[in-house]
């Protein structure tokens, strides 16, 4: 089954403000192609029961459920006959959350439904949905009809509304999803409070990957000191940070290479890398092969696929 991918022009109005917001009622009929993005899709369900398809695999999603779907992954939804299903889908780039805006409001220990949860395993993060309460359910279900409605009108600074919206959201999610997790899990030590740190930062870098990240950059955002943030870096992942945000991109490039029809200095610009020579050699580094001979293989692989098929 082929696979529709979404561009961010498609759906957002101007690059200096990546967002876009509706409401949407689906049916037996009327429900999205397979699907992938380059955005990050904040999907909240209304009212309504469906099969939620993520990834080849099915997982029922049901009222007040909200959930985060990352770039690239591959997704759409069933409903059943007579039924629907109705939601609201949020899309964005991370770069609507402005990093000086992490350093000064010091909110970066409290995003962890955008940097920890979308990086769980599938099955954590789509077994257990999170479901919002009563309460809960009002005012997120306010949040995001605010927002259409600054979207929608247009009126003065409605962009940086939105942003403080946005913020708003990701944090009363994190704070639920931190309560849930902290009525099931083991009391929080040194040791799981280092590894929820390096999880926060891990998000953050895959978050922005393309962008120029620096030591000095996470320790002002995560509030640590430059020796600390290496130190416990290797002791959980047994990487440095340099060599964790090489890791990030690369692996974000293969996806490109294999997905798209872009060059190898345009893909190299699209991970970070503005000198397509050192992208290059640390690609071969990585991976094994330079970037060009692994998307020639991948070609050839797809078409002896199709000719099998």
């Amino acid at each position: 089954m082929s696979t529709t991918r979404y561009q961010s022009s498609e759906y957002m109005k101007t690059k200096d403000f990546p967002f876009w917001i509706q409401r949407f009622r689906h049916d037996s009929n009327n429900v999205p192609p397979v699907h992938s993005h380059e955005f990050i899709e904040l999907v909240y369900v209304i009212q309504g029961n469906a099969k939620h398809v993520f990834e080849g695999q099915s997982y029922t999603i049901k009222t007040n459920d909200v959930f985060i779907i990352n770039p690239g992954e591959v997704h759409t939804f069933e409903v059943e006959k007579n039924k629907s299903l109705e939601i609201i889908n949020c899309l964005f780039l991370p770069s609507l959350i402005k990093d000086s805006w992490l350093k000064e409001l010091g909110v970066s220990q409290s995003m962890d439904y955008f940097y920890i949860h979308p990086f769980l395993d599938r099955n954590e993060r789509f077994h257990h949905l999170l479901n919002l309460d009563v309460n809960y359910s009002a005012r997120f279900l306010s949040l995001l009809e605010g927002m259409m409605h600054e979207y929608n009108r247009e009126n003065s600074c409605y962009s940086t509304l939105i942003r403080l919206q946005m913020v708003e959201l990701l944090i009363l999610l994190s704070r639920i999803y931190n309560e849930r997790n902290s009525l099931s899990e083991k009391p929080v030590t040194m040791d799981s409070s280092n590894s929820i740190l390096v999880q926060r930062i891990c998000g953050y870098l895959s978050r922005n990957y393309d962008q120029k990240v620096s030591i000095q950059d996470l320790c002002h955002i995560f509030n640590i000191s430059p020796r600390h943030l290496n130190r416990l870096f290797k002791q959980e992942t047994k990487k440095t940070v340099i060599e964790m945000l090489h890791s990030i991109r690369i692996e974000k490039a293969k996806q490109f290479l294999l997905e798209t029809d872009d060059k190898v200095i345009d893909v190299a610009i699209r991970v970070g890398y503005d000198d397509s020579a050192f992208f290059s050699k640390l690609f071969r580094k990585i991976v094994g092969c330079p970037p060009g001979k692994f998307k020639g293989k991948s070609t050839v692989s797809n078409i002896t696929t199709m000719v099998h098929i």
